[in-house]
């Protein structure tokens, strides 16, 4: 029996959890405190470092609808929103929640959204989305997406002058509901409480709320939204009038002491750079300025983002701590005074300031994490162990996303997908699935047609006359059944058409009017005779694509849609009815590396009940981390190494191949065969599996620079680890040590940011300053990038004496090797103003780090990879583990420079993401499938060249084209490609479409 889980949250971390566990068959609750799901992800029109959307590759299978609507269309999934913990007891796999739903003082199930309480509500206040820069009524909808939507009441702002009960048709309203109490068994708890924004007036001397121009980035990142107050345009609140020059002030509630927020929030550098090139980008001469301690810049193509901004869209970037906003009373303008690195002072004057505000723990997390019994750590966020991020100190409840640590979208997609497989590995055990049983053919040469109006809280009235709608359809004799339909719930909806396709015997079924598009992918999920074929469905769009836009104009929207329906309805008749086939799924994965993350992967895949095959390269299991002793914060990698070897040495579900090597996968998702060659077998093997992971790691980049190789005392950071492991006596006499950052990485020939190389920094020299507290250490950097928590190393490191000093890519330090051996490093220090020459007794290079990926690797793999040699995801920020090609993916090193937690949370992650695609055990093939005209055929070949799953094949002898029907998805890449018109697919050929063309013009 599958148990139930609780995920609270509705962010982008509860909904990544809530959709993964769904799709294993969970019933899972997704309990938000808020009336809507979502977290902030509404707020965001583009995001870094596409400048796009691309969310919707977040849900298990993508691509598909955007996951706040994949979680509300879910019939696993529950929402529990405006809900809220009182009690939690029990243990793992056995917990009692008592929990509380505050009123929204209006029936979801009444409410037919026509907002005429809305209009007649005169109580006017601030609008919490965008951080109050718009206004509300007290009853509203939280913002366009939200789901569920429906209209609320602020009842601490409601004035109860009885105005939205008068007007409400349907009663909706009751303005004395009370709460309720709600009480769930579960086996485990999933936390994606997300985050706050630091609250930006506790720094009063930037001015927010006295100074009307400066804003903080919320609300920024609102009038930056083509919904948003001035369209997008970036527009001065204090007059309306379009920014011109903007400053935005970094570190706003981070790295502050003062505050207690002297951690990094991490993304801050990355949104404010975002918004920066957004906003000039609505406005061609608009000037930026970005004020920062620290550029940290240090994801996946973040530093090329950056140059980006410098270099194309000309924003400037002023090192300077900003401690006072100034308002010139005539102009509303905003006067920055600030200090250069040479000691100059400035001011400049701007039209608008942005603050780039952190991030803090979510008002009330505290009270919850009382109530479940978890530890928090100094700062308010859940207190993890570092070689197991997403376990709390409760067995049974975890933790994913930024109420962990502050992060980014796809370091929160990642951990989201850790969580769950944390929860999977508690309570499912994979089964071998065969294709069942299909839905009878009907013999019958005249189908029975059905058309059913739905009608969405009956907002259909005063805008189409379905009357005249219904009796035009329904007597036409080639219409069995013509119905409406309330489709307000998708469930309930799907349910009573299952029935009257069943009770009917419909051969075709027309969605028309709202909804079409949810209900048709419900109907193939739970439907067989939908699912087979049997019962063909399509949906035309009578809301948003007609009556919505001739509002006022009954007989015009009425006209448009009876011709819609016509149209869709010649098509529908064409259809063929087919036997939709299916496919055995291979549930082996393949995992292309032994090293930590590859071992995680497996192990993780083992538990959950599927087998695995683990090739690795070399004769020892462990790769990188067999040599890494200790992390920034102390904790030892070793134990936790072994233990994860001996656990797939001794899983039988684990095939090891040692010494081994992947030469080639074909095929695709589902059913890849993988050639392997192992050293010393006198032939190849190979593998069937039905998805793949690629973990084959990285490695230090080899360098020559700043005399490496010609000294023994110029070594690496990982050199140097393993002699402060290993207690050198050369260490302990050490009196001058001098570490140099950015070796061989954000430059011309590796552009990237190695991501881990300035953590290493402080954490060898605080271990140095263990074992020889006299040494004196310089760290020469271009940035420190210790984020998130490593923040406190890097001020320890400070306190402790290290030595920090920045130097410029145009004047790069300089070392000499004398004769006997001597060092000597020359920089210049820009708050001296001269050069500065040491002679340490050891250099220390921070070298960056390279992928073991190459062009070869990904030609045999059917992979591709990005200039730096990483692998390319489906989705920078919503699908990182995820190739292009379905089926595969790739967690660690070769996916991005990252520490070992990352590199945990990404073979788990990775682990997870291949057994929901294989859980079902059986895929049906496309409901529109590419085939082949032979006899229109000309043999160009053109369509075998465009398919992007290589499911075409050219045959030689007739000279026509083949469809693999085993591989094609039925994205019609063929179809627009063929000159010829041979290439269609099944109910999509060019008959049907030029039908429904020449109806709507007659």
């Amino acid at each position: 029996m599958k148990k139930e889980i609780l995920v609270i949250g509705g962010g982008i971390a509860g909904m990544q959890s809530a959709l993964l566990l769904a799709e294993k068959g969970h019933k899972v609750y997704l309990m938000e405190n808020t009336p809507a799901i979502g977290g902030y992800f509404p707020l965001l029109d583009r995001q870094f470092p596409t400048n796009s959307c691309g969310v919707c590759f977040m849900s298990p299978k993508p691509p598909a609808y955007c996951p706040i609507y994949e979680t509300d269309f879910h019939e696993n999934i529950e929402l529990l929103t405006c809900s809220e913990l009182k009690e939690v007891k029990g243990e793992a796999g056995n917990f009692e929640v008592t929990y509380v739903k505050k009123p929204k003082y209006v029936d979801i199930e009444k409410c037919n959204l026509c907002g005429k309480c809305k209009d007649a509500c005169p109580v006017v206040v601030d609008r919490e989305f965008g951080d109050g820069l718009e206004k509300r009524k007290a009853i509203y909808i939280p913002f366009i997406q939200a789901i569920p939507r429906s209209y609320l009441i602020d009842m601490e702002t409601c004035t109860k002058c009885g105005n939205c009960l008068r007007v409400c048709e349907p009663n909706a309203i009751d303005l004395e509901e009370q709460e309720q109490e709600g009480k769930l068994n579960v086996g485990a708890i999933i936390l994606g409480f997300g985050f706050e924004p630091y609250n930006a007036k506790a720094k009063g001397e930037y001015g927010v709320g006295r100074y009307k121009n400066v804003l903080t980035s919320i609300q920024f990142e609102r009038i930056l939204s083509y919904s948003g107050p001035s369209l997008g345009i970036p527009r001065r609140p204090s007059d309306g009038k379009e920014a011109k020059k903007i400053a935005f002030i970094q570190c706003v509630g981070s790295r502050d002491i003062a505050c207690n927020q002297e951690y990094c929030s991490t993304v801050c550098c990355m949104y404010a750079t975002k918004q920066a090139m957004v906003a000039r980008r609505r406005s061609e001469d608009l000037e930026s300025v970005v004020f920062y301690m620290d550029i940290r810049t240090m994801g996946k193509d973040y530093e090329r983002y950056y140059e980006k901004a410098k270099s194309d869209y000309n924003v400037r970037y002023e090192r300077s701590a900003i401690s006072l906003i100034r308002e010139l009373q005539q102009t509303k303008n905003l006067l920055i005074t600030y200090g250069t690195e040479t000691g100059e002072l400035i001011d400049e004057e701007f039209d608008m300031v942005v603050l780039s505000v952190g991030f803090v723990p979510p008002e009330g997390s505290d009270k919850s994490a009382e109530i479940m019994g978890i530890k928090l750590n100094e700062y308010g966020f859940c207190e993890t162990e570092e070689m197991n991020p997403t376990a709390t100190s409760v067995p049974g409840i975890f933790v994913a996303g930024a109420f962990r640590e502050p992060r980014d979208i796809p370091e929160t997609v990642v951990e989201a997908s850790s969580a769950a497989a944390d929860v999977s590995q508690m309570f499912d055990k994979f089964e071998k699935k065969e294709i069942g049983s299909k839905s009878e053919f009907p013999a019958d040469a005249k189908p029975n047609v059905a058309v059913f109006m739905c009608d969405y809280k009956g907002a259909f009235k005063d805008k189409l006359d379905i009357d005249t709608i219904l009796g035009y359809f329904g007597k036409k004799s080639n219409i069995k059944m013509v119905e409406k339909l309330d489709v307000t719930s998708l469930k309930e909806s799907v349910n009573k058409i299952i029935a009257k396709i069943d009770e009917g015997k419909l051969h075709r079924v027309l969605l028309a009017g709202y909804r079409g598009l949810a209900i048709s992918k419900l109907l193939k999920e739970r439907s067989a005779k939908v699912a087979s074929g049997s019962c063909i469905v399509e949906h035309v769009n009578l809301g948003e694509q007609c009556a919505d836009v001739h509002i006022g104009n009954v007989k015009v929207a009425t006209d448009k849609a009876l011709r819609l329906i016509d149209a869709y309805l010649k098509m529908l008749v064409k259809d063929e009815l087919f036997e939709r086939g299916a496919k055995v799924l291979n549930s082996r994965v393949l995992v292309v590396g032994g090293g930590l993350t590859g071992l995680v992967s497996s192990l993780t895949l083992a538990k959950e009940g599927l087998d695995v095959t683990l090739i690795e390269k070399s004769d020892k299991l462990g790769g990188n981390a067999l040599t890494a002793h200790y992390t920034i914060f102390g904790s030892e990698p070793q134990p936790l190494l072994k233990k994860l070897i001996e656990g797939v040495k001794s899983n039988d579900k684990i095939e090891i191949l040692m010494k081994s090597e992947l030469k080639q996968t074909k095929g695709t998702w589902g059913s890849f065969k993988s050639i392997v060659s192992t050293e010393g077998a006198e032939e190849d093997k190979e593998i069937e599996h039905g998805a793949v992971i690629y973990a084959i790691g990285g490695r230090e980049v080899k360098t020559e620079e700043y005399s490496y190789g010609k000294s023994p005392r110029i070594v690496t950071q990982k050199e140097f680890e393993n002699m402060l492991a290993n207690k050198d006596e050369k260490i302990s006499k050490a009196k001058n040590v001098v570490m140099i950052q950015c070796v061989g990485s954000r430059e011309e020939n590796r552009p990237y940011c190695s991501r881990v190389c300035c953590a290493h920094a402080v954490k060898n020299a605080l271990k140095l300053k263990e074992v020889n507290p006299d040494a004196r250490i310089f760290v020469l950097n271009r940035d420190i990038r210790t984020y998130g928590y490593m923040e406190k190393k890097y001020l320890e490191a400070r306190d402790n004496g290290v030595i920090f000093v920045r130097y410029e890519l145009t004047n790069k330090p300089e070392v000499k090797v004398a004769n006997g051996g001597d060092l000597t490093v020359t920089f210049h220090d820009s708050l001296v103003g001269d050069d500065i020459n040491l002679e340490p007794d050891f250099l220390v290079l921070s070298v960056g780090i390279e992928s073991n990926a190459d062009c070869g690797f990904a030609e045999a793999t059917g992979t591709i990879i990005n200039e730096d040699g990483f692998f390319v995801e489906a989705n920078p920020k919503a699908a990182p583990l995820d190739s292009i090609s379905k089926g595969k993916y790739f967690a660690g090193l070769c996916h991005s420079p990252n520490f070992i937690t990352d590199s945990i949370n990404q073979g788990k992650a990775a682990a997870e993401r291949a057994a929901v695609l294989l859980w079902e055990g059986v895929q049906a093939f496309p409901e529109n499938q590419a085939f082949v005209i032979e006899e229109l055929c000309a043999g160009c070949g053109l369509c075998v060249a465009a398919c992007p799953y290589d499911a075409r094949v050219l045959d030689e002898k007739l000279k026509v084209a083949k469809v693999i029907l085993d591989l094609c998805e039925g994205c019609g890449t063929c179809v627009s490609t063929c000159p010829n018109s041979a290439c269609q697919q099944i109910n999509l050929k060019d008959t049907q479409m030029l039908d429904m063309i020449q109806l709507m013009l007659d």
